[in-house]
């Protein structure tokens, strides 16, 4: 039927390909089932009304069955009242004629409704099976859709960390720690090397000393000198 026209819009064998060229597929996937929803709405009252019409279609022929049977039935009385005489031959035989006639009129419209019945039963499974279909692929692209959903969720944010860990490679928190890490290296270096060099440079008061000593030790010398006639 025509109402499940856009249930293959999509397409299940080409969803996957066609959602890929889609600007935002979770949207158009929501509307899509919405869309499908809506039809489904439809179908089942489509459903509802073709069923009523073949069951009132089907009550309608067993009721002309029913007045088949009456006339027939009136047909007999007609009968039996002649046997009686209670009413003219004449009189008794048309009437009954005419219940006759009526009887088969009424065969025939039953046969006629019964197979406009059948119609509709065929048209109600028919809607039914697609509604069935339907379902089955709302349901379907639900669970579709809960699963992609999660799945962005989860891209999204493994981007965003991904994305911040790439900036911190070229120009944020690790190349500051690194130019920190050298600066310090550096500094210590420095210091080390001062450090050094106030070692290796005398103290004021050790030279004044040291030259003191130097100068004492010369005039010992002179009077051991002075004292072995040198």
């Amino acid at each position: 039927m025509n109402i499940f026209k856009r249930i293959f819009r999509i397409g299940q064998a080409e969803i996957h390909a066609v959602v890929d060229k889609m600007e935002d597929p979770i949207k158009m996937t929501e509307q899509g089932i919405r869309e499908m929803k809506q039809d489904l709405d439809q179908a089942m009252e489509a459903y509802a009304k073709v069923k009523a019409l073949a069951i009132r279609t089907h009550n309608a022929a067993d009721k002309k069955r029913e007045d088949a049977a009456s006339y027939e039935n009136k047909a007999v009385l007609l009968l039996q009242k002649l046997q009686k005489e209670e009413l003219e031959a004449d009189q008794a035989e048309r009437l009954a004629k005419e219940a006759l006639h009526l009887k088969k009129q009424h065969l025939l419209e039953a046969e006629e409704l019964s197979n406009q019945a059948d119609i509709h039963d065929e048209s109600a499974n028919e809607v039914h099976k697609n509604i069935e279909v339907l379902k089955y692929n709302i349901n379907k692209w639900e669970t579709e859709l809960a699963t992609i959903k999660a799945r962005v969720r989860v891209a999204n944010a493994t981007k965003v960390v991904n994305k911040q860990l790439a900036k911190m490679d070229s120009n944020s928190t690790i190349s500051m720690l690194e130019r920190m890490k050298e600066k310090v290296e550096e500094d210590e270096a420095l210091a080390k090397a001062y450090g050094e060099m106030a070692q290796q440079k005398p103290n004021i008061s050790d030279e004044i000393d040291q030259a003191l000593n130097e100068n004492s030790s010369d005039a010992d010398l002179d009077a051991l000198k002075k004292q072995l006639g040198m």
